[in-house]
């Protein structure tokens, strides 16, 4: 009797596997692959992803792309901003020097790193390291990645704004090629601290902002949670910031994100600063000079009728 009825349990339980229609037709049990739905909120979605904490960061670029780095440290004034990542190496054989903010992994290397926020410190560096660049005519390139420049009082006590302010006025009289890449987050004058360049690049999930969407929305709005539509509002991102000519060109990633395969996204980029690098060194040093001028006189032109 019990021989039976495991029979009869078998029987009714087990089902034997049906064969994929010969015509290649889906099967109407199979399970339909996932589409991956757009965001509702691109500009905000592109916020998130550029605040990953597994993107890389500068620190990840500067491995991949530079040989023989040799880091420099100190302002030579105060004391060594470690949120600013500076020295000299050689890409693809050519000597460069390399400013970059870093920010960091763990708990201790944010600290060190004070988030990825420069001091003024940081930027008085970042300009000595640019200047010793143009007396040895090697081009430059900056990584920008900072949620902003450090507001404490200590950085305001020890001129923070002059900083920033004298670094935009040197950069843009430096006789040298300046490359500038956003590959994270590009916070107001903490981003622009290091920005004035012949040739301004962003990753596809950047963003580039006079202000944060967080504080943004916390002034419009009265409320930082609306921080999303903040972001939609700011026109922020890679895209809109290219139809605005206000930088030069887009660093793609990899669907997802920087982060899901950096190794493509540092070969991006190279490909994108070796053509960069072969368009300026055309040009002689007045015209490098011109360009940039030029380039940052020009932002902000629109024209939203006919002309008088």
């Amino acid at each position: 009797m019990a021989e039976k009825k495991t029979r009869a349990v078998h029987s009714e339980t087990a089902k034997p596997e049906q064969a994929p229609p010969a015509d290649g037709t889906p099967d109407a049990g199979a399970q339909a692959p996932v589409q991956e739905t757009p965001p509702t909120n691109p500009s905000w979605h592109r916020v998130q992803l550029a605040r990953h904490p597994k993107r890389p960061h500068s620190r990840d670029y500067v491995q991949g792309l530079i040989s023989d780095f040799e880091e420099l440290h100190g302002d030579r004034l105060f004391g060594d901003d470690q949120s600013i990542l500076a020295g000299m190496g050689f890409f693809k054989g050519s000597p460069v020097m390399i400013v970059a903010q870093q920010k960091g992994r763990d708990t201790k290397e944010k600290l060190l790193r004070n988030f990825g926020m420069p001091k003024p410190e940081g930027y008085r560096k970042a300009l000595r390291v640019m200047q010793l660049a143009a007396k040895f005519r090697r081009p430059i390139i900056t990584l920008i990645d900072t949620p902003g420049a450090y507001p404490g009082i200590d950085a305001e006590e020890r001129g923070q704004a002059e900083a920033i302010a004298y670094n935009l006025r040197e950069m843009a009289r430096l006789a040298t090629p300046i490359i500038t890449v956003v590959i994270g987050e590009g916070g107001s004058g903490g981003a622009l601290g290091i920005g004035v360049a012949n040739r301004v690049y962003m990753l596809e999930n950047a963003y580039y902002s006079v202000i944060s969407p967080e504080s943004c929305a916390a002034i419009i709005y009265r409320d930082s949670g609306k921080a999303a539509e903040a972001a939609a509002a700011l026109r922020m991102t890679a895209k809109d910031l290219l139809a605005m000519k206000l930088i030069d060109g887009v660093v793609a990633e990899p669907p997802g994100g920087a982060h899901l395969d950096p190794e493509a996204t540092i070969a991006s980029l190279g490909e994108t600063l070796q053509n960069a690098l072969l368009e300026l060194a055309a040009l002689t040093l007045n015209e490098i000079l011109e360009q940039r001028y030029d380039k940052f006189r020009h932002m902000g032109d629109f024209c939203t009728g006919a002309a008088l």
